[in-house]
């Protein structure tokens, strides 16, 4: 929470034991759904070598400055100020426009809300494309690595899971779990950019020879035991909880042995969401559905609004006198129909649908340069 003035204020309700039900929600998109955000920067990098060798790097860079700058970019300066309205008007003396304005344009930072993840994304995306000539030339050890994975899950898990402390808990005892930098439109939590790079890297590792030959392939390690990375991350997420309450009212302020104890059971928490998520989605991935394909045709795009009307529904919910555990169910379910239909009205838009839109054109053909330089697959 930003202690700047009318900006730290948070809308909830306020008066009962569920007064902090948005809390705990935000820690399972956090751990469980997101895995800490590492999930999402893994997920989209499993595509990022095949995507080099298809397209080259040129053609990567263009595409990916399309599909997440110029999102980040309308994302930051249309939508945020208009969904963090309501945010100022809850405590505002002058509810206007203008005033609301004024006083966005004084602070120290632009809030930029969930599209901190699309300029960081970017930034690793230009990293790897920076980084592919040189990784192309040594093919066979990216390849190998790639194969390691799914030949032996554990030791690349276990090493995995090394990395991720040494990336995460430093950085965490030093800045705190929860302390973000902001720099005019850009923002990160000190305490994971290691995390995010480790989580971004070892994706595009997985990925590299082809996500069915990989670890990620359906008759994976990962699809096969989906069912006890379900039970480790539940239990995982249980023992994150447990030790939070511990601290939670002063985090850096807490014992080391209790600053240490909750760096690791977030990390553990992390680490069996995100595998579980990636699991349970190969297991299942042939069973589909139209809801279901309309909802991965339309999730990016649902993503980059929903914030817009996740702040104006609480907001709308506070005249309410419900029970806050129906709050939270209205202002879920109106969040997730309002940016989904949304997205899917503006992926009418031929110019929208380019950039957010599964419906793309097909890249041209790479050059005889480019195909030079490609990473061929474990069957070449």
């Amino acid at each position: 929470m930003f202690k700047i003035g009318w900006f730290e204020t948070q809308i909830i309700s306020t008066g009962n034991a569920l007064a902090a039900l948005p809390c705990y929600l935000h820690g399972i998109d956090i751990v469980f759904a997101g895995g800490g955000h590492g999930n999402a920067f893994l997920v989209v990098s499993v595509f990022v070598w095949p995507g080099l060798s298809r397209k080259g790097g040129r053609k990567f860079l263009y595409d990916r400055f399309l599909r997440l700058g110029v999102p980040f970019a309308i994302g930051l300066y249309v939508l945020m100020p208009v969904a963090y309205y309501p945010v100022y008007r809850v405590t505002a003396v002058d509810p206007s426009w203008s005033a609301f304005w004024s006083h966005w344009i004084a602070l120290p930072f632009w809030p930029s809300g969930p599209m901190w993840f699309l300029w960081l994304l970017l930034l690793w995306d230009v990293a790897a494309a920076g980084l592919y000539p040189l990784l192309a030339r040594h093919r066979e050890a990216v390849l190998g690595l790639s194969a390691y994975a799914r030949q032996h899950p554990a030791r690349f898990l276990a090493g995995f899971m090394l990395a991720s402390v040494l990336a995460y808990v430093p950085l965490a005892l030093i800045f705190g779990p929860s302390e973000w930098f902001h720099r005019g439109p850009f923002s990160f939590q000190l305490s994971r950019p290691l995390h995010y790079v480790l989580y971004f890297f070892a994706g595009a590792a997985i990925g590299a020879c082809g996500i069915e030959r990989g670890l990620l392939a359906a008759d994976g390690p990962l699809a096969r035991h989906w069912a006890g990375w379900l039970a480790a991350a539940l239990g995982s997420f249980v023992l994150w909880i447990a030790v939070m309450s511990q601290i939670v009212a002063d985090p850096t302020g807490a014992l080391l042995p209790w600053q240490i104890a909750a760096a690791l059971s977030f990390l553990l928490a992390c680490f069996a969401s995100c595998f579980f998520t990636l699991g349970v989605a190969v297991r299942f991935a042939q069973f589909r559905t139209r809801l279901f394909d309309s909802l991965k045709e339309n999730a990016y795009g649902m993503y980059l609004i929903h914030y817009l009307f996740i702040v104006w529904l609480q907001f709308a919910m506070l005249a309410t006198n419900l029970p806050a555990i129906l709050k939270a169910a209205v202002v879920f379910a109106g969040t997730l129909a309002l940016s989904w239909a949304a997205t899917a009205a503006l992926r009418q838009v031929s110019a929208v649908a380019q950039i957010i839109g599964e419906g793309r054109g097909a890249p041209p053909p790479a050059s005889r340069a480019a195909r030079s330089r490609e990473m061929p697959s474990l069957s070449d």
